[in-house]
Protein backbone atom coordinates (compact mmCIF):
# COMPACT_ATOMS: atom_id res chain seq x y z
CA UNK A 1 0.00 0.00 0.00
CA UNK A 2 1.46 3.36 -1.07
CA UNK A 3 1.84 6.45 1.10
CA UNK A 4 -0.79 8.20 -1.01
CA UNK A 5 -3.35 5.52 -0.21
CA UNK A 6 -2.64 5.81 3.52
CA UNK A 7 -3.01 9.60 3.48
CA UNK A 8 -6.19 9.26 1.46
CA UNK A 9 -7.80 7.34 4.34
CA UNK A 10 -6.97 10.17 6.72
CA UNK A 11 -8.29 12.76 4.29
CA UNK A 12 -11.56 10.83 3.98
CA UNK A 13 -11.82 10.63 7.77
CA UNK A 14 -11.26 14.37 8.07
CA UNK A 15 -13.85 15.12 5.38
CA UNK A 16 -16.33 12.85 7.13
CA UNK A 17 -15.82 14.61 10.46
CA UNK A 18 -16.20 17.98 8.80
CA UNK A 19 -19.31 16.93 6.89
CA UNK A 20 -20.85 15.44 10.04
CA UNK A 21 -20.26 18.58 12.11
CA UNK A 22 -21.59 20.84 9.35
CA UNK A 23 -24.66 18.68 8.76
CA UNK A 24 -25.52 18.60 12.47
CA UNK A 25 -25.07 22.39 12.69
CA UNK A 26 -27.46 22.81 9.76
CA UNK A 27 -30.01 20.38 11.21
CA UNK A 28 -29.79 22.11 14.62
CA UNK A 29 -30.99 25.33 13.00
CA UNK A 30 -34.27 23.59 12.04
CA UNK A 31 -36.73 23.06 14.93
CA UNK A 32 -38.31 20.07 13.19
CA UNK A 33 -34.99 18.18 13.32
CA UNK A 34 -34.22 18.73 17.00
CA UNK A 35 -36.07 15.73 18.43
CA UNK A 36 -34.38 13.38 15.96
CA UNK A 37 -30.95 14.78 16.84
CA UNK A 38 -31.76 14.47 20.54
CA UNK A 39 -32.78 10.82 20.27
CA UNK A 40 -29.63 10.06 18.28
CA UNK A 41 -27.43 11.23 21.18
CA UNK A 42 -25.97 14.08 19.16
CA UNK A 43 -24.45 15.93 22.14
CA UNK A 44 -22.11 13.07 23.04
CA UNK A 45 -21.13 12.64 19.40
CA UNK A 46 -20.18 16.31 19.07
CA UNK A 47 -18.09 16.38 22.25
CA UNK A 48 -14.89 14.80 20.84
CA UNK A 49 -15.02 17.14 17.86
CA UNK A 50 -14.35 20.11 20.18
CA UNK A 51 -10.82 18.73 20.55
CA UNK A 52 -10.34 18.00 16.85
CA UNK A 53 -7.00 18.92 15.31
CA UNK A 54 -8.77 20.85 12.55
CA UNK A 55 -9.87 24.36 13.70
CA UNK A 56 -12.86 24.54 11.33
CA UNK A 57 -14.26 21.28 12.73
CA UNK A 58 -13.91 22.54 16.31
CA UNK A 59 -15.66 25.74 15.36
CA UNK A 60 -18.54 23.99 13.55
CA UNK A 61 -19.02 21.53 16.42
CA UNK A 62 -19.25 24.46 18.86
CA UNK A 63 -21.77 26.19 16.60
CA UNK A 64 -23.90 23.03 16.51
CA UNK A 65 -23.80 22.70 20.29
CA UNK A 66 -24.78 26.36 20.67
CA UNK A 67 -27.80 25.92 18.42
CA UNK A 68 -28.86 22.80 20.30
CA UNK A 69 -28.47 24.42 23.73
CA UNK A 70 -30.32 27.49 22.53
CA UNK A 71 -33.36 25.40 21.56
CA UNK A 72 -34.50 24.29 25.02
CA UNK A 73 -33.40 23.83 28.60
CA UNK A 74 -33.23 20.04 28.32
CA UNK A 75 -30.55 20.15 25.64
CA UNK A 76 -28.69 22.90 27.50
CA UNK A 77 -28.61 20.64 30.57
CA UNK A 78 -27.42 17.74 28.42
CA UNK A 79 -24.48 19.85 27.21
CA UNK A 80 -23.51 20.68 30.80
CA UNK A 81 -23.94 17.09 32.05
CA UNK A 82 -21.82 15.74 29.19
CA UNK A 83 -18.84 17.66 30.61
CA UNK A 84 -18.51 19.79 27.51
CA UNK A 85 -17.84 23.15 29.19
CA UNK A 86 -14.24 22.39 30.26
CA UNK A 87 -13.44 21.15 26.77
CA UNK A 88 -15.10 24.16 25.19
CA UNK A 89 -12.96 26.70 27.04
CA UNK A 90 -9.71 24.81 27.70
CA UNK A 91 -7.83 26.30 24.75
CA UNK A 92 -9.97 29.39 24.15
CA UNK A 93 -7.16 32.01 24.38
CA UNK A 94 -5.23 30.28 21.56
CA UNK A 95 -8.24 29.74 19.30
CA UNK A 96 -9.13 31.84 16.27
CA UNK A 97 -11.88 34.47 16.34
CA UNK A 98 -14.46 32.18 14.74
CA UNK A 99 -14.12 29.56 17.47
CA UNK A 100 -14.21 32.24 20.18
CA UNK A 101 -17.50 33.58 18.80
CA UNK A 102 -18.95 30.07 18.61
CA UNK A 103 -17.82 29.25 22.15
CA UNK A 104 -19.35 32.49 23.50
CA UNK A 105 -22.57 31.54 21.69
CA UNK A 106 -22.64 28.16 23.47
CA UNK A 107 -22.14 29.81 26.87
CA UNK A 108 -24.86 32.36 26.14
CA UNK A 109 -27.27 29.70 24.91
CA UNK A 110 -26.80 27.66 28.10
CA UNK A 111 -26.90 30.61 30.52
CA UNK A 112 -30.14 32.07 29.24
CA UNK A 113 -32.34 29.23 30.48
CA UNK A 114 -31.94 29.34 34.26
CA UNK A 115 -29.80 30.60 37.16
CA UNK A 116 -28.65 27.01 37.78
CA UNK A 117 -27.24 26.64 34.27
CA UNK A 118 -25.64 30.09 34.48
CA UNK A 119 -24.06 29.02 37.79
CA UNK A 120 -22.66 25.93 36.08
CA UNK A 121 -20.89 28.22 33.61
CA UNK A 122 -19.44 30.27 36.46
CA UNK A 123 -18.21 27.11 38.21
CA UNK A 124 -16.57 25.86 35.02
CA UNK A 125 -14.22 28.86 35.04
CA UNK A 126 -15.68 30.25 31.82
CA UNK A 127 -15.90 33.85 33.06
CA UNK A 128 -12.13 34.25 32.96
CA UNK A 129 -12.14 33.04 29.35
CA UNK A 130 -14.95 35.46 28.47
CA UNK A 131 -12.93 38.33 29.93
CA UNK A 132 -10.11 37.36 27.58
CA UNK A 133 -12.63 37.52 24.73
CA UNK A 134 -13.64 41.03 25.81
CA UNK A 135 -10.02 42.05 25.32
CA UNK A 136 -9.89 40.56 21.82
CA UNK A 137 -9.23 42.81 18.85
CA UNK A 138 -12.21 41.49 16.88
CA UNK A 139 -15.53 43.34 17.60
CA UNK A 140 -17.54 40.19 16.92
CA UNK A 141 -15.67 38.30 19.66
CA UNK A 142 -16.25 41.16 22.10
CA UNK A 143 -19.92 41.22 21.17
CA UNK A 144 -20.30 37.48 21.80
CA UNK A 145 -18.57 37.73 25.18
CA UNK A 146 -20.66 40.76 26.21
CA UNK A 147 -23.83 38.92 25.29
CA UNK A 148 -22.80 35.88 27.35
CA UNK A 149 -22.01 38.07 30.37
CA UNK A 150 -25.42 39.70 30.06
CA UNK A 151 -27.29 36.38 30.05
CA UNK A 152 -25.37 35.31 33.16
CA UNK A 153 -25.76 38.58 35.07
CA UNK A 154 -29.46 39.07 34.47
CA UNK A 155 -30.60 36.16 36.65
CA UNK A 156 -29.76 37.29 40.19
CA UNK A 157 -27.39 39.45 42.28
CA UNK A 158 -24.99 36.59 43.02
CA UNK A 159 -24.37 35.82 39.35
CA UNK A 160 -24.11 39.52 38.58
CA UNK A 161 -21.51 39.85 41.34
CA UNK A 162 -19.57 36.95 39.80
CA UNK A 163 -19.43 38.89 36.52
CA UNK A 164 -18.19 41.97 38.39
CA UNK A 165 -15.58 39.92 40.29
CA UNK A 166 -14.29 38.53 37.00
CA UNK A 167 -13.33 42.08 36.00
CA UNK A 168 -15.85 42.45 33.17
CA UNK A 169 -17.28 45.90 33.99
CA UNK A 170 -14.32 48.13 32.98
CA UNK A 171 -14.02 46.19 29.72
CA UNK A 172 -17.74 46.56 29.05
CA UNK A 173 -17.40 50.32 29.54
CA UNK A 174 -14.62 50.24 26.95
CA UNK A 175 -16.93 48.31 24.62
CA UNK A 176 -19.60 51.04 24.68
CA UNK A 177 -16.92 53.42 23.41
CA UNK A 178 -16.16 51.26 20.36
CA UNK A 179 -17.42 52.49 16.98
CA UNK A 180 -19.49 49.34 16.19
CA UNK A 181 -23.16 49.95 16.95
CA UNK A 182 -23.95 46.28 17.58
CA UNK A 183 -21.19 46.05 20.21
CA UNK A 184 -22.39 49.26 21.88
CA UNK A 185 -25.92 47.83 22.11
CA UNK A 186 -24.90 44.54 23.72
CA UNK A 187 -22.43 46.14 26.14
CA UNK A 188 -25.02 48.72 27.27
CA UNK A 189 -27.58 45.93 27.72
CA UNK A 190 -25.14 43.94 29.86
CA UNK A 191 -24.33 46.97 32.02
CA UNK A 192 -28.09 47.35 32.52
CA UNK A 193 -28.40 43.70 33.56
CA UNK A 194 -25.58 44.11 36.09
CA UNK A 195 -26.92 47.37 37.53
CA UNK A 196 -30.50 46.32 38.08
CA UNK A 197 -30.02 44.05 41.09
CA UNK A 198 -28.66 46.30 43.87
CA UNK A 199 -27.20 49.73 44.66
CA UNK A 200 -23.78 48.13 45.20
CA UNK A 201 -23.71 46.57 41.74
CA UNK A 202 -24.95 49.80 40.18
CA UNK A 203 -22.22 51.68 42.04
CA UNK A 204 -19.63 49.35 40.51
CA UNK A 205 -20.86 50.30 37.05
CA UNK A 206 -20.83 53.99 37.99
CA UNK A 207 -17.30 53.72 39.41
CA UNK A 208 -16.11 52.41 36.04
CA UNK A 209 -17.24 55.69 34.44
CA UNK A 210 -20.23 54.27 32.58
CA UNK A 211 -22.71 57.11 33.15
CA UNK A 212 -20.90 59.75 31.10
CA UNK A 213 -20.49 57.45 28.09
CA UNK A 214 -24.08 56.21 28.29
CA UNK A 215 -25.43 59.76 28.51
CA UNK A 216 -23.47 60.78 25.42
CA UNK A 217 -25.30 58.12 23.40
CA UNK A 218 -28.85 59.28 24.18
CA UNK A 219 -29.04 61.40 20.98
CA UNK A 220 -27.73 58.50 18.83
CA UNK A 221 -30.08 57.88 15.88
CA UNK A 222 -29.99 54.09 16.35
CA UNK A 223 -33.23 53.17 18.16
CA UNK A 224 -32.02 49.82 19.49
CA UNK A 225 -28.96 51.45 21.02
CA UNK A 226 -31.07 54.19 22.61
CA UNK A 227 -33.33 51.54 24.17
CA UNK A 228 -30.38 49.89 25.92
CA UNK A 229 -28.74 53.17 26.95
CA UNK A 230 -31.94 54.47 28.53
CA UNK A 231 -32.52 51.14 30.23
CA UNK A 232 -29.01 51.12 31.73
CA UNK A 233 -29.36 54.66 33.07
CA UNK A 234 -32.78 53.76 34.52
CA UNK A 235 -31.38 50.72 36.31
CA UNK A 236 -28.65 52.87 37.84
CA UNK A 237 -30.92 55.77 38.84
CA UNK A 238 -33.63 53.67 40.47
CA UNK A 239 -31.63 52.56 43.50
CA UNK A 240 -30.92 55.75 45.47
CA UNK A 241 -30.97 59.53 45.49
CA UNK A 242 -27.19 59.69 45.10
CA UNK A 243 -27.17 57.49 42.01
CA UNK A 244 -30.10 59.38 40.50
CA UNK A 245 -28.27 62.66 41.05
CA UNK A 246 -25.17 61.28 39.33
CA UNK A 247 -27.30 60.41 36.30
CA UNK A 248 -28.82 63.90 36.28
CA UNK A 249 -25.38 65.50 36.59
CA UNK A 250 -24.44 63.83 33.31
CA UNK A 251 -26.70 66.48 31.71
CA UNK A 252 -29.35 64.10 30.41
CA UNK A 253 -31.92 66.91 30.53
CA UNK A 254 -33.36 68.19 28.29
CA UNK A 255 -31.99 65.79 25.64
CA UNK A 256 -33.73 62.76 27.17
CA UNK A 257 -37.09 64.47 26.59
CA UNK A 258 -36.62 64.09 22.84
CA UNK A 259 -36.84 60.32 23.38
CA UNK A 260 -40.47 60.73 24.44
CA UNK A 261 -41.28 61.80 20.89
CA UNK A 262 -39.31 59.00 19.24
CA UNK A 263 -41.03 56.85 16.63
CA UNK A 264 -39.82 53.71 18.42
CA UNK A 265 -42.24 52.70 21.18
CA UNK A 266 -39.55 51.09 23.33
CA UNK A 267 -37.42 54.23 23.21
CA UNK A 268 -40.45 56.19 24.42
CA UNK A 269 -41.11 53.71 27.20
CA UNK A 270 -37.50 53.52 28.38
CA UNK A 271 -37.15 57.30 28.25
CA UNK A 272 -40.25 57.73 30.41
CA UNK A 273 -38.97 55.01 32.74
CA UNK A 274 -35.70 56.89 33.24
CA UNK A 275 -37.58 60.08 34.11
CA UNK A 276 -39.81 58.13 36.49
CA UNK A 277 -36.85 56.59 38.32
CA UNK A 278 -35.40 60.06 38.86
CA UNK A 279 -38.69 61.74 39.83
CA UNK A 280 -39.58 59.25 42.54
CA UNK A 281 -36.68 60.07 44.85
CA UNK A 282 -36.99 63.70 46.02
CA UNK A 283 -38.99 66.91 45.46
CA UNK A 284 -35.79 68.58 44.24
CA UNK A 285 -35.27 66.04 41.47
CA UNK A 286 -38.94 66.29 40.49
CA UNK A 287 -38.64 70.09 40.42
CA UNK A 288 -35.67 69.78 38.08
CA UNK A 289 -37.82 67.67 35.76
CA UNK A 290 -40.59 70.28 35.87
CA UNK A 291 -38.13 73.12 35.20
CA UNK A 292 -36.72 71.32 32.15
CA UNK A 293 -40.19 70.86 30.64
CA UNK A 294 -40.28 67.19 31.53
CA UNK A 295 -43.85 67.09 32.86
CA UNK A 296 -45.31 68.58 29.69
CA UNK A 297 -43.24 66.15 27.59
CA UNK A 298 -44.43 63.17 29.64
CA UNK A 299 -48.06 64.29 29.29
CA UNK A 300 -47.66 64.54 25.51
CA UNK A 301 -46.10 61.07 25.50
CA UNK A 302 -49.03 59.58 27.43
CA UNK A 303 -51.42 61.09 24.91
CA UNK A 304 -49.51 59.80 21.89
CA UNK A 305 -49.25 56.11 22.80
CA UNK A 306 -51.27 53.21 24.15
CA UNK A 307 -50.88 50.23 26.46
CA UNK A 308 -47.84 49.52 28.59
CA UNK A 309 -45.84 52.26 26.84
CA UNK A 310 -47.99 54.72 28.80
CA UNK A 311 -47.32 53.15 32.19
CA UNK A 312 -44.00 54.77 33.19
CA UNK A 313 -45.29 58.19 32.11
CA UNK A 314 -48.44 57.76 34.21
CA UNK A 315 -46.35 56.82 37.22
CA UNK A 316 -44.01 59.76 36.63
CA UNK A 317 -46.93 62.19 36.99
CA UNK A 318 -47.98 60.42 40.17
CA UNK A 319 -44.52 60.60 41.71
CA UNK A 320 -44.07 64.27 40.82
CA UNK A 321 -47.51 65.20 42.19
CA UNK A 322 -47.00 63.21 45.38
CA UNK A 323 -44.02 65.27 46.56
CA UNK A 324 -45.67 68.64 47.24
CA UNK A 325 -48.61 70.95 46.56
CA UNK A 326 -46.58 73.06 44.12
CA UNK A 327 -45.39 70.07 42.11
CA UNK A 328 -48.92 68.68 42.00
CA UNK A 329 -50.15 72.03 40.74
CA UNK A 330 -47.43 71.95 38.07
CA UNK A 331 -48.95 68.70 36.79
CA UNK A 332 -52.43 70.30 36.83
CA UNK A 333 -51.29 73.46 35.05
CA UNK A 334 -49.56 71.33 32.39
CA UNK A 335 -52.96 69.69 31.75
CA UNK A 336 -51.95 66.33 33.18
CA UNK A 337 -55.39 65.34 34.48
CA UNK A 338 -57.27 64.78 31.16
CA UNK A 339 -54.79 62.18 29.77
CA UNK A 340 -54.96 60.26 33.05
CA UNK A 341 -58.77 60.28 32.81
CA UNK A 342 -58.51 58.96 29.27
CA UNK A 343 -56.28 56.12 30.51
CA UNK A 344 -58.93 55.12 33.04
CA UNK A 345 -61.52 54.85 30.27
CA UNK A 346 -59.49 53.62 27.27
CA UNK A 347 -57.07 51.11 28.72
CA UNK A 348 -58.04 47.44 29.04
CA UNK A 349 -55.24 46.31 31.36
CA UNK A 350 -56.12 46.67 35.03
CA UNK A 351 -52.57 47.47 36.13
CA UNK A 352 -52.49 50.51 33.81
CA UNK A 353 -55.86 51.71 35.10
CA UNK A 354 -54.59 51.18 38.66
CA UNK A 355 -51.56 53.38 37.95
CA UNK A 356 -53.77 56.12 36.49
CA UNK A 357 -56.09 55.96 39.53
CA UNK A 358 -53.11 56.17 41.87
CA UNK A 359 -51.67 59.16 39.99
CA UNK A 360 -54.99 61.03 40.10
CA UNK A 361 -55.19 60.36 43.84
CA UNK A 362 -51.73 61.83 44.31
CA UNK A 363 -52.69 64.96 42.38
CA UNK A 364 -55.92 65.53 44.30
CA UNK A 365 -54.84 64.73 47.83
CA UNK A 366 -53.13 67.99 48.79
CA UNK A 367 -55.72 70.77 49.11
CA UNK A 368 -59.31 71.60 48.24
CA UNK A 369 -58.09 73.39 45.11
CA UNK A 370 -56.18 70.33 43.91
CA UNK A 371 -59.16 68.07 44.62
CA UNK A 372 -61.49 70.44 42.75
CA UNK A 373 -59.31 70.35 39.63
CA UNK A 374 -59.52 66.55 39.65
CA UNK A 375 -63.23 66.46 40.47
CA UNK A 376 -64.34 68.86 37.71
CA UNK A 377 -62.66 66.56 35.18
CA UNK A 378 -65.45 64.08 36.01
CA UNK A 379 -62.98 61.59 37.39
CA UNK A 380 -64.93 60.62 40.48
CA UNK A 381 -67.80 58.73 38.76
CA UNK A 382 -65.26 56.81 36.67
CA UNK A 383 -63.25 55.85 39.74
CA UNK A 384 -66.45 54.79 41.51
CA UNK A 385 -67.54 52.64 38.55
CA UNK A 386 -64.15 50.94 38.58
CA UNK A 387 -64.34 50.37 42.34
CA UNK A 388 -67.78 48.70 42.25
CA UNK A 389 -67.12 46.73 39.04
CA UNK A 390 -66.89 43.03 39.90
CA UNK A 391 -64.55 42.50 36.94
CA UNK A 392 -61.91 44.85 38.37
CA UNK A 393 -58.86 43.21 39.93
CA UNK A 394 -58.32 43.55 43.67
CA UNK A 395 -55.34 45.82 43.16
CA UNK A 396 -57.35 48.09 40.86
CA UNK A 397 -60.18 48.27 43.41
CA UNK A 398 -57.73 49.16 46.18
CA UNK A 399 -56.11 51.89 44.08
CA UNK A 400 -59.50 53.30 43.00
CA UNK A 401 -60.78 53.36 46.58
CA UNK A 402 -57.61 55.03 47.84
CA UNK A 403 -57.81 57.63 45.07
CA UNK A 404 -61.46 58.35 45.87
CA UNK A 405 -60.61 58.70 49.55
CA UNK A 406 -57.68 61.05 48.85
CA UNK A 407 -59.76 63.30 46.62
CA UNK A 408 -63.04 63.22 48.56
CA UNK A 409 -61.37 64.09 51.86
CA UNK A 410 -60.16 67.36 50.32
CA UNK A 411 -62.92 68.14 47.82
CA UNK A 412 -65.25 70.92 48.95
CA UNK A 413 -66.72 71.45 45.48
CA UNK A 414 -70.09 69.84 46.22
CA UNK A 415 -71.60 69.80 42.69
CA UNK A 416 -68.90 67.29 41.71
CA UNK A 417 -69.90 65.04 44.59
CA UNK A 418 -73.63 65.02 43.92
CA UNK A 419 -73.52 62.37 41.12
CA UNK A 420 -71.97 59.92 43.60
CA UNK A 421 -74.68 60.23 46.25
CA UNK A 422 -77.01 57.60 44.83
CA UNK A 423 -74.36 55.14 43.66
CA UNK A 424 -71.59 55.11 46.25
CA UNK A 425 -71.34 52.16 48.66
CA UNK A 426 -71.06 52.92 52.38
CA UNK A 427 -67.26 52.65 52.35
CA UNK A 428 -67.14 55.64 49.96
CA UNK A 429 -70.30 57.41 51.11
CA UNK A 430 -68.77 58.29 54.47
CA UNK A 431 -66.21 60.55 52.78
CA UNK A 432 -68.91 62.27 50.72
CA UNK A 433 -71.05 62.85 53.79
CA UNK A 434 -68.00 64.18 55.57
CA UNK A 435 -67.90 67.02 53.03
CA UNK A 436 -71.68 67.57 52.94
CA UNK A 437 -71.73 67.80 56.73
CA UNK A 438 -70.06 71.18 56.23
CA UNK A 439 -72.97 72.40 54.12
CA UNK A 440 -76.59 71.57 53.14
CA UNK A 441 -77.37 68.25 51.43
CA UNK A 442 -79.04 68.32 48.02
CA UNK A 443 -82.81 67.87 48.21
CA UNK A 444 -82.63 64.82 45.93
CA UNK A 445 -80.40 63.04 48.41
CA UNK A 446 -82.57 63.93 51.43
CA UNK A 447 -85.62 62.44 49.68
CA UNK A 448 -83.78 59.16 49.16
CA UNK A 449 -81.98 59.17 52.53
CA UNK A 450 -84.30 56.60 54.27
CA UNK A 451 -83.44 54.01 51.60
CA UNK A 452 -79.73 54.80 51.83
CA UNK A 453 -79.88 54.62 55.65
CA UNK A 454 -81.42 51.16 55.37
CA UNK A 455 -78.66 50.11 52.98
CA UNK A 456 -76.05 51.30 55.49
CA UNK A 457 -77.66 49.35 58.29
CA UNK A 458 -78.78 52.39 60.24
CA UNK A 459 -77.69 55.92 60.87
CA UNK A 460 -78.96 58.94 62.65
CA UNK A 461 -79.76 62.48 61.76
CA UNK A 462 -77.98 65.07 63.83
CA UNK A 463 -78.67 68.77 64.19
CA UNK A 464 -80.50 70.06 61.15
CA UNK A 465 -78.84 68.73 58.03
CA UNK A 466 -75.86 66.87 59.56
CA UNK A 467 -75.94 63.09 59.02
CA UNK A 468 -73.61 60.60 60.62
CA UNK A 469 -71.22 58.79 58.25
CA UNK A 470 -71.56 55.01 58.10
Amino acid sequence: MSQRQVLQVFEQYQRARSQFAQAVADFAARPQSIDTLRSAGVVCLLRPLLLDVVPSIRQTAALALGRLADYDVELAEAVVKAGILPQLICSLPEENRYYKKAAAFVLRAIAKHSPQLAQAIVQSGALGMLVICLEDFDPGVKEGASWAFGYIARHNPELSQAVVDAGAVPLLVLCIQEPEIALKRIAASTLSDISKHSPELAQTVVAAGAIAYLAQMIPNPDAKLKRQVLSALSQIAKHSVDLAELVVEAEIFPVVLTCLKDSDEYVKKNGATLIREIAKHTPELSQLIVNSGGVAAVIDCIGSCRGTVRLPGIMTLGYVAAHSENLSMAVIVSKGIPPLCVCLIEEHEDHIKAAAAWALGQIGRHTAEHARHVAVANVLPTLLDIFVDTCSSEDLKVKAKKALKNILQKCTYLPALEPLLHEAPPSIMKYIIGQYSKGPFPESFLLSYPAWKSQCGGGRQGKGHILSPC
